[in-house]
């Protein structure tokens, strides 16, 4: 599993949108016990402070110390920074087994073997991610066309699973379900931009340029923003689930 975040963990943390109740309840109504939860590539602990609501223990894991650092601390949440495909828990523990905007980064055979080990019978996995958000088509366009040919070198080859909603990554799992869920915010054109910088290929650009591109791209935005403050953004969360 690679680590990108590190660096920017504090960013992540505060400008990286969260995920639907809808989809929460999605998965929940899947899961048969509520004993224990691992979120893996929990990052910040976003999906960690979630399940922690439902679940009697969370663990918690990710490649990260810096984004684990981020986390808030809840009395039943265990953070660990460890591999996705190696860890230190028992055989046939988990009820439920989240990753959220994180799978890509695995070793797919590895990590499918580790939860093969540490879930229940019957347990539930439950991973997702997101794609573009959209706008409105003219600001779309512009965001795109940054995407694909401003930062379009320096995204990791593992990006192209996002793109095609990890339809080539093996889950080998039963009675698989998917689903869509959109996820809208009011953010204005600043928030906008904190986001985009927390992406990858924007910090691997920066530093092989040694400047921000989101500052021109700003600009660009501004131009197609309209007189509105604030506008609604919509992250399109695809996820899927099975039974392990």
């Amino acid at each position: 599993m690679k680590d990108l975040f590190s660096g920017h963990a504090a960013d992540y943390a505060l400008y990286r949108p969260d995920y639907p109740e809808a989809l929460y309840q999605w998965v929940f109504r899947h899961v048969r016990q509520f004993d224990a939860a691992w979120d893996c590539g929990t990052g910040n602990g976003q999906v960690a402070s979630v399940l922690a609501r439902h679940f009697t223990a969370v663990e918690a894991t990710d490649l990260s110390q810096a984004q684990i650092n981020e986390a808030v601390a809840l009395p039943n949440v265990h953070y660990r920074a460890v591999p996705a495909e190696t860890t230190p828990f028992e055989e046939n523990t988990f009820d439920l087994i989240t990753v959220g905007q994180a799978l890509h980064w695995f070793d797919f055979a590895r990590f499918n073997q580790e939860v093969k080990r540490v879930a229940k019978k019957g347990a539930i996995i439950a991973v997702w991610g997101y794609e573009l958000l959209n706008i409105s088509s003219e600001i779309d366009a512009v965001i795109l066309d940054f995407y694909r040919h401003t930062i379009g070198d320096y995204w990791d080859p593992e990006r192209h699973h996002i793109e095609n909603e990890y339809a080539e990554i093996p889950f080998p799992y039963r009675n698989t379900e998917k689903s869509v869920f959109p996820q809208t915010y009011e953010w204005t054109l600043a928030q906008l931009c904190h986001y985009l910088n927390t992406w990858s290929s924007v910090r691997k650009f920066e530093k092989a340029n040694g400047y921000n591109p989101i500052e021109s791209l700003y600009d660009r935005l501004h131009d197609v923003w309209g007189d509105s403050p604030s506008r609604p953004v919509t992250f399109p969360v695809f996820a899927q689930l099975g039974e392990v």
